[in-house]
């Protein structure tokens, strides 16, 4: 006879959470049932049994934890166990309630779908496994099979399961270990049995007192069962994350016999959600770090426009190059771009006709961040080649020619078939541009200007250390990210002279901290793109202040941050990441979030002045 469909009860006003869930956990021998309100979810508490409810903490009416609370009080309903599915990860007190009210666990929206579909996996398999036990009780009731067999159909069933199941008596010596316990853990049955918990090295000391915990629950509560996270170590040493589900064995006037143990190995789950985490800071660095870079754009643009018309053309240029680049990075999963998808973008967008270029050199993969300066560069020269130089004129030519010697790209743009070209009488943006974007990478980039037309030599170093994810900012302690004080206006700041060193990977952001500062007062000593380059500087340098990013390259910044303090010199954080992602040993240290105001960059900075000067 086969077994009844194991039930799940889905609880959330939104239909299409309810058709995503549905569409996750749906399985063989899973019957799902699905409520809009608690009302509703009440009703079919009322018809089914349910071996999991999943409830939305946050629904219009009754919440998910009026709900838990109202199945708490019911008889019927009181043991079936709660997952909260919630979009607030941060709130301890709504934790606390949640747990109060009988949850077993929290899962956090987005949901991880493979946390979701492990963990419910595991409720179905103990619903199964109560079945099964439910009919040898019934087939010993009737005398359908002997009691040997049906301990010996239990013992199958616990050694299969992928859970490990461990009895403990009331000094915490192992009375039972299954093979599950044995595969998980590494230690024998035999080699288990009869020892205590501390005397097998399974759980180290400074842990016993959350098992204790774990006991007085059982012992203290009406519920003969506790849950919780005690972590644990293999026989070799390896530390694992597991959770607890237990339950308590009592005789007749209440003293505790045994502590049966239901363990889950966690330790891939806890491994995926610090990814997330990881994963997580990472883009809101980068969009932050963007973001910062569209105002510095926007900014350096407007100051230096001639018209609103202008600006409005070249800031959307400027965008759309980056635009671009990001989706050759996102492509390749931000491994890098290659150096003629660059160059072919232009061609699409029709800002150089093919016919007047000539390209000669091997394509090559650019790492991510040189990829983005190398689009902005290749935007500038054609946006400056239409407008003034070779494609402006009929019989104008352009050539992009580059090689790679010792790890350095050396790229050239030369322009000819348009008469002598002079010098221009001040350096504009786009050349500022060009040279900063080259000069935080370590290279160069120069100009020249002859009889017949002008030409760029640029040298870029191709050994870009730390730019993927995997060297992201380490996690640190958690706290929101400190603000300086404001100011009405950064003009009512005088920083009277202070000479300051820019620590920051993006060269247009560089540029635009140099814009605000020196219109304050300051003297930009100094600029850096990444940790090499800015130890040298603050080695070499009188310095009265610095300003950081959080992340050069996608390596922590602590060793130039210890530089820095070593040298007396003060500074501030400028940076997309949160105070978590910074190095933990500087949190006393401001942080200027990104995108930034001019007010707090000057305001932060401001609060390196010597008493004596005027503010």
């Amino acid at each position: 006879m086969p077994p009844d469909d194991v039930k799940f009860l889905l609880v959330d006003d939104l239909e299409e959470n309810l058709f995503a869930l549905e569409a996750l956990l749906r399985r063989d021998g899973l019957q799902l049932f699905r409520a809009k309100s608690g009302p509703e979810a009440l009703e079919l508490l009322l018809r089914h049994d349910f071996a999991l409810a999943l409830l939305d903490v946050q629904m219009e009416g009754m919440d998910g934890f009026e709900l838990a609370e109202l199945m708490r009080g019911t008889g019927r309903t009181r043991r079936v166990p709660i997952i909260f599915l919630t979009a607030v990860a941060t709130d301890e007190r709504r934790h606390f309630r949640g747990y109060e009210t009988g949850a077993v666990d929290f899962l956090f929206k987005p949901i991880d779908t493979h946390m979701l579909t492990s963990k419910a996996g595991v409720f179905f398999d103990l619903a199964r496994q109560r079945q099964e036990l439910a009919r040898q009780r019934d087939d010993i009731r009737f005398g359908a099979v002997k009691l040997e067999e049906a301990l010996t159909q239990f013992r199958a069933h616990a050694d299969n399961s992928p859970l490990a199941l461990v009895e403990f008596d009331a000094a915490f010596r192992i009375t039972d270990w299954s093979l599950g316990a044995a595969r998980i853990f590494g230690w024998s049955r035999s080699e288990a049995m009869g020892r205590s918990v501390r005397e097998l090295g399974w759980l180290q000391p400074e842990d016993m007192p959350a098992l204790k915990a774990l006991e007085a629950e059982l012992q203290a509560g009406e519920a003969p069962r506790a849950v919780g996270e005690i972590p644990l170590r293999r026989k070799d040493g390896m530390g694992v994350d597991c959770e607890w589900y237990c339950s308590a064995l009592r005789v007749p006037d209440g003293a505790l016999v045994s502590i049966s143990a239901q363990i889950l190995d966690i330790t891939e789950r806890r491994r995926a959600e610090r990814t997330q985490r990881l994963l997580i800071g990472e883009l809101n660095h980068r969009v932050k770090n963007m973001l910062g870079t569209v105002q510095a754009i926007a900014a350096q643009g407007l100051h230096r426009a001639a018209d609103p018309a202008d600006f409005v053309t070249d800031f959307s240029g400027r965008i759309q190059a980056l635009a671009r680049a990001h989706s050759l990075l996102s492509d390749s999963t931000w491994r890098g771009a290659m150096l003629k998808e660059l160059i072919e973008g232009q061609l699409r967008l029709g800002t150089i006709d093919a016919d007047r270029l000539t390209v000669s050199g091997r394509d090559l993969q650019l790492a991510p961040q040189i990829a983005l300066h190398m689009a902005l560069i290749l935007h500038e020269l054609t946006t400056n080649a239409n407008k003034h130089g070779a494609l402006s004129k009929p019989m104008g030519r352009l050539t992009m020619e580059w090689s790679v010697l010792e790890d350095v790209l050396h790229f050239r743009w030369k322009e000819w078939g348009t008469g002598p070209v002079a010098p221009p009488s001040r350096t504009g943006f786009g050349t500022k541009l060009i040279e900063q974007s080259v000069g935080t990478e370590g290279g160069s980039a120069r100009a020249h200007y002859g009889p017949d037309g002008m030409d760029w030599e640029i040298a870029v170093p191709l050994q870009v250390e730390g730019w993927s994810l995997e060297a992201g900012a380490p996690a640190a302690a958690r706290g929101e990210a400190a603000r300086p004080p404001r100011r009405s206006d950064p003009s009512e700041e005088n920083l009277g002279g202070m000479r300051l060193l820019l620590i920051e990977d993006e060269p247009i952001i560089s540029m635009q901290m140099a814009a605000v500062l020196e219109q304050a007062g300051a003297v930009i000593a100094g600029t850096a793109g990444t940790i090499e380059q800015a130890l040298k500087t603050i080695e070499n340098l009188s310095l009265d202040g610095a300003l950081l990013d959080g992340n050069l390259r996608g390596l922590p910044v602590e060793e130039v941050a210890s530089a820095l303090t070593a040298r007396g010199v003060p500074f501030v954080f400028v940076s997309g990441y949160g105070r978590e992602h910074l190095p933990r040993d500087f949190e006393h240290v401001a942080i200027v979030p990104k995108p930034f105001s001019g007010t707090d960059l000057v305001a932060a900075v401001s609060r390196f002045l010597p008493a004596e000067l005027p503010r």
